[in-house]
């Protein structure tokens, strides 16, 4: 007997020749290609998040609490010490990660016969966030040296007349962080359309002394929505927990299209007895800085083929850096002594996540016989 065809899946058109996100995940001794904080959890936080999803596991019988106001009030207390924003949990919003908070904000406001509107290179999701809910994708460019002109910005979003405004800062993957005035002037002509302007700050605790953060704005504009994570400063990328801080009014609008009971009992026990620790998991965040300073000096000291590297003013938490003529080359020799850095970036240009002391000196180990071999 022969087996008849399969019947072909009835997938949406525009999916067919997709393939799912992800950075390569490889087993490798120095993993600096996805941003983690390199700092695992201390054994006193350990105790903390295994006593809190202890006392969750009790109730695991009945659902979480829909809401989660505990939750919110604890974020809204960190930002006002972190950022100094004073805020109430109608005013905060959680996900699992900032991915699906920015899913909730284009199925809210974007849609059919709507248009997001960002500024490439940028973060490689947005675009999928928009395809996956039917929302037109338009990008203007960003600099030279990957700012965002002004003045462009403002016409390319009086020209299309997006429902959504995308801005990274700092920006990912360059680490580039966004001056006051821009987001000013991009909320101002956003207020005219009108369009709700997001404002990504997943890497915000990173950035420079007297680098602002947007949240300080949210009081003059009620379109404006401040993304943030526990994933990179909190070192808890497993944990999977984004939010947001914006208006009740725009946080009422994403519980409209959020699923039921979307944060499980036991993320909000873990994030709740992460963020009683933020005193000593954000002390770790200087040391970073320090190490990211340091790394982007030694590598704009490097040179190849006769010319210095560039590398990317960045407030984050990696450094940008190239140019190669065959990036994957130095990519693959990276990986081949056993450091792990991304392929990511306008042609030319790799990325680097800042690690540990050690780990950070097996990459300019790593580096420096690569460029050694050109």
């Amino acid at each position: 007997m022969t087996t008849p065809d399969a019947p072909a899946l009835p997938l949406r058109p525009e999916l067919a020749d997709e393939v799912p996100y992800g950075a390569p995940q490889l087993d490798v001794p120095v993993r600096l290609n996805v941003n983690e904080n390199p700092y695992p959890p201390s054994e006193a936080v350990v105790a903390t998040i295994a006593e809190h999803v202890a006392q969750a596991a009790r109730g695991l019988n009945r659902y979480p609490d829909r809401d989660f106001d505990a939750l919110r009030d604890d974020l809204a207390s960190y930002l006002a010490v972190e950022s100094g924003a004073r805020l109430d949990r109608s005013q905060v919003w959680a996900a699992n990660g900032s991915n699906e908070v920015m899913l909730h904000l284009l199925q809210a406001f974007g849609g059919p016969g709507r248009t997001a509107v960002s500024f490439a290179p940028t973060y490689s999701m947005y675009p999928e966030y928009a395809r996956d809910t039917h929302t037109r994708w338009v990008t203007g460019r960003r600099a030279e040296d990957f700012t965002i002109d002004t003045a462009a910005a403002v016409a390319l979003i009086e020209a299309e007349r997006p429902s959504v405004v995308l801005l990274a800062s700092p920006n990912n993957p360059t680490g580039t962080a966004l001056d006051t005035r821009t987001v000013e002037a991009v909320l101002e002509a956003a207020t005219r359309v009108p369009a709700v302007v997001v404002v990504d700050e997943a890497y915000a605790e990173f950035r420079r002394e007297g680098t602002p953060s947007a949240l300080a704005l949210l009081d003059r504009y009620p379109l404006l929505a401040v993304t943030r994570t526990m994933s990179k400063a909190f070192a808890a990328a497993g944990l999977r927990l984004g939010y947001l801080a914006a208006s009740s009014e725009l946080v009422d609008a994403l519980r409209v299209v959020r699923l039921p009971y979307h944060l499980s009992a036991v993320t909000q026990a873990t994030a709740r007895a992460a963020l009683a620790h933020r005193g000593s998991l954000l002390a770790q965040v200087a040391d970073l800085r320090a190490g990211r300073d340091e790394l982007v000096a030694w590598l704009r000291a490097q040179r190849v083929d006769g010319r210095p590297l560039r590398v990317a003013d960045t407030d984050a938490n990696f450094a940008l850096f190239g140019t190669f003529d065959d990036r994957h080359a130095v990519w693959q020799g990276l990986l081949d002594r056993g450091v792990l850095v991304r392929e990511t970036g306008p042609a030319g240009w790799l990325r680097v996540s800042v690690g540990t002391p050690a780990e950070n000196q097996a990459f300019k180990d790593a580096l420096t016989d690569v460029i050694g071999e050109k």
